[in-house]
């Protein structure tokens, strides 16, 4: 699964080569024995990073989006509701730039994906995104956010 606007489908090869190292990286890794933390895959250009947290209530939480990458978001354990919409017409809350974040004020409209564990979802630089949402209750999750460079 990935999530797309039919306008930028084409735009992104979701299975060029640093995809690829990504995704064999979640299959050949045991995520459940690592500690939270930064995992170089391929140099700058495709990073794991192991976290682990409890789900939030959704107004504890923001959209967001990067510039300089795109997110392979991979639910280890646990279960979340990811936010998702197009970042065409938000609002800019903040600016982070030297960790290439941007978060935006609530929209009126989003939409929403479950995340249970072996589920991932792909949101590119165009796609807005709200990770950490409580599904049903708070709950621990263990998840994986794969940094791919553009």
């Amino acid at each position: 699964m990935f999530y797309s606007n039919i306008g930028i489908a084409e735009k992104y090869d979701y299975l060029e080569e640093k995809f690829r190292k990504g995704y064999q990286w979640l299959k050949e890794t045991d995520i459940l024995s690592l500690p939270e933390g930064s995992y170089p895959i391929s140099g700058e250009e495709v990073i794991a990073n192991v976290q682990e947290y409890t789900t939030l209530p959704a107004d504890q939480c923001f959209y967001e989006t990067h510039e300089k990458y795109f997110d392979i978001q991979y639910m280890v354990s646990g279960r979340e509701l990811f936010g998702v919409r197009s970042r065409e017409g938000l609002t800019v809350k903040e600016r982070i730039d030297e960790k290439d974040l941007i978060f935006y004020e609530e929209p009126l409209f989003g939409g929403s994906v479950l995340l249970e564990e072996g589920d991932m979802i792909v949101v590119a630089p165009e796609d807005a995104h709200k990770p950490r949402l409580i599904a049903g209750e708070p709950g621990k999750v263990k998840k994986v956010v794969i940094k791919v460079a553009l």
